[in-house]
């Protein structure tokens, strides 16, 4: 395929990909990746354990049902999983192990296909690609004078795609009727929530791993229109920013990001979608906030991130403070992994909080009343939770800006 790809393909259509799906290598191959991501049973209550006792004797059954055109894929069990820092809660989507599995299958040799055309200001869920690729990138144009940006939210993105333009934008590439066949299966899963089951009309699979391509192949008219009209874009899946030099730039890419979504039957968001300059109010993107040249993280990360520490450093929390440090560093560690280029006095306010709840901790076991004060500092110091291995942001951050120094000298 991949030599194919090179040579281009007659009338640009792949016809013949259905065997390449069910080649017991590929579901080889797919299952490992599902087994890595885990996830819970989906509606046929069969876990990953339960799959992987007869691995080959399921595989064998799942290509010969592939081969023969009688797989159907299973509901999709919905399950709310609660917003960190909220009240409200986000609907999750569980499909079967197996429909996990043909569906990693199928993104295995339909992917490259799609990789091949897609634009190179796209970072969402591609290959080799991620938020620090899509941030660098903005950075950059920053940095160059492009302060006027157009940061667009298409409300409900995943859900409102319609199918039969998602279809044709597939089908400009594929024309294996099997192949286009099991996506619409895929699209028309139904879902099962809370005993009631329906059908959705429109949106990408809830939870499906063929998902996060099939929106960025939706979205790809519009990277290559932005691009062929001159505008900066970064996109990442349905988060994108527009970078201009001036707000009548800004304005422009406006009406065509708004002619595209009448025509492809999205909403941009009222509200959320807004100009902005980055030396005015600034603006959020992949969890950071860019403002004046600062990076700081958002105050929706801000929010997710302390609402974690306080979900794991309860006053009543009864593991051993060894055991309660290990668990946060295991957060923090990648927490500041994504956000150390962001301005020292965010860790060190970071690190303060955390000590907070952890002297709190020690306060309620020494059955002490009230909130922690100056007092406790001196009792527990800094030290005294260094010496228990707690990791501190600031130092880690002191420390990376120690070795660029030694570099650029």
């Amino acid at each position: 395929m991949l030599k194919a790809l090179e040579r281009g393909v007659k009338g640009g259509k792949w016809f013949s990909l259905i065997d390449k799906v069910y080649r017991l290598e590929n579901l080889h191959s797919a299952w490992k990746q599902v087994r890595r991501n885990q996830g819970a049973a989906g509606v046929d209550q069969i876990r990953i354990v339960d799959y992987e006792r007869h691995l080959e004797t399921n595989l064998k059954r799942l290509s010969r049902k592939l081969q023969e055109g009688s797989y159907q894929p299973g509901d999709i069990k919905r399950v709310w999983i609660p917003k960190p820092g909220s009240t409200e809660k986000r609907p999750l989507g569980i499909p079967t192990i197996e429909d996990r599995v043909v569906q990693a299958a199928l993104r295995n040799v339909i992917e490259p296909i799609f990789e091949a055309r897609f634009a190179q200001h796209s970072y969402g869920f591609r290959p080799r690609r991620g938020c620090k690729d899509a941030l660098r990138r903005c950075d950059g144009l920053l940095k160059q004078g492009y302060k006027w940006v157009l940061d667009a939210d298409l409300k409900g993105y995943f859900d409102t795609i319609d199918h039969a333009l998602l279809m044709a934008e597939v089908e400009r590439d594929i024309s294996d009727g099997r192949i286009l066949d099991l996506i619409k299966a895929f699209l028309h899963q139904g879902i099962l929530d809370e005993g009631e089951r329906w059908t959705p009309q429109m949106g990408t699979p809830q939870g499906g791993v063929i998902s996060p391509l099939l929106a960025n192949v939706f979205l790809d008219p519009l990277d290559h229109e932005m691009a062929e009209k001159g505008f900066e874009m970064v996109r990442y899946a349905d988060d994108f920013i527009i970078l201009c030099r001036s707000k009548e730039e800004a304005e422009e890419a406006m009406e065509h990001i708004r002619a595209f979504t009448d025509q492809a039957k999205l909403t941009l968001h009222p509200i959320k979608t807004k100009i902005v300059h980055e030396e005015g109010e600034g603006f959020d993107f992949l969890g950071y906030t860019l403002r004046s040249g600062l990076k700081l993280p958002s105050l929706k990360s801000k929010k997710k991130f302390r609402a974690m520490v306080k979900e794991k450093t309860r006053r009543n929390n009864g593991r051993s403070l060894w055991a309660i440090i290990i668990e946060l560093n295991r957060s923090t560690r990648g927490w500041y992994e994504y956000f150390k280029h962001c301005h020292r006095n965010v860790f060190r306010d970071v690190d303060k909080f955390i000590r907070r709840r952890l002297r709190a901790i020690l306060r309620k076991r020494q059955k002490m009343t009230g909130h922690v004060n100056g007092l406790d500092n001196r009792r527990w110091p800094n030290a005294y939770f260094t010496a228990h291995g707690f990791f501190s942001l600031s130092k880690a951050h002191e420390a990376d800006l120690q070795s660029l120094r030694r570099v650029n000298y």
